[in-house]
């Protein structure tokens, strides 16, 4: 019972850190607005942004400690500076009073029309990143890593596990994403302004607790 316990709170450590910082509801009226009302190009543009965040989870969970390890960066300096973004861009969004300059670059192509050959291009940039998996979520990706296990066969166990947790977290993001035309008819203009200044404010406390952890670290404290 303890290893199946641990099991799932490494299963479940994936979605429930990053989905926050990923706030795809956020996101989900961009994917509306470059979709259009399409539902074929909706789900093949869903799955290919759900493709592209899970290589990017991924990749910086079982890559990216080494790569900090090759430009001598320690996880606690990672952690301030991941946390330090991610509160920022919650700050952003709470203070701000219009849609950011990405948003409006995706309206002003959509009114002339994309096709489908645009939209597979979009699916990276800007809707993959930096709208999905930010800088904060690689931060926090890389942190994950950070804790898998360093002996070889309790490594492949966690890297498999977590790489589970990542599929689950971009499966969430597909079906948001698939349906995010109907979500938002359902949510409204108020509905989802509500929405989306809660997650920012979600988003605020979880940067400064990421922030935290990595000072408790530098300073030897309990985090």
């Amino acid at each position: 019972m303890p290893l199946l316990s641990d099991l799932l709170h490494a299963l479940f450590l994936v979605p429930l850190t990053l989905l926050p910082i990923m706030n795809p509801f956020s996101s989900a009226p961009v994917f509306s607005m470059t979709a259009g009302t399409d539902p074929l190009v909706n789900r093949q543009l869903a799955r290919q942004v759900a493709i592209n965040c899970w290589f990017v989870i991924v990749g910086s969970m079982l890559v990216g400690t080494y790569v900090l390890d090759l430009f001598g960066i320690s996880l606690p300096i990672v952690r301030i500076g991941g946390g330090l973004l991610v509160a920022s861009s919650g700050w952003r969004m709470l203070s701000r009073s219009d849609d950011d300059s990405v948003q409006e670059a995706v309206r002003r192509s959509q009114s002339g029309g994309l096709s489908q050959s645009e939209l597979v291009r979009r699916s990276f940039f800007p809707i993959t990143f930096p709208l999905t998996t930010g800088p904060g979520t690689i931060a926090a990706a890389i942190a994950i890593g950070a804790g898998l296990p360093r002996t070889p066969a309790l490594y492949l166990a966690g890297a498999g596990v977590a790489m589970l947790g990542a599929t689950l977290t971009v499966g969430l993001i597909y079906l948001l994403y698939r349906n995010s035309v109907v979500l938002m008819a359902k949510l409204g203009e108020v509905g989802t302004l509500v929405l989306t200044r809660l997650m920012a404010f979600l988003l605020l406390c979880i940067g400064l607790q990421i922030m935290w952890t990595g000072w408790a670290q530098l300073n030897g404290l309990q985090p």
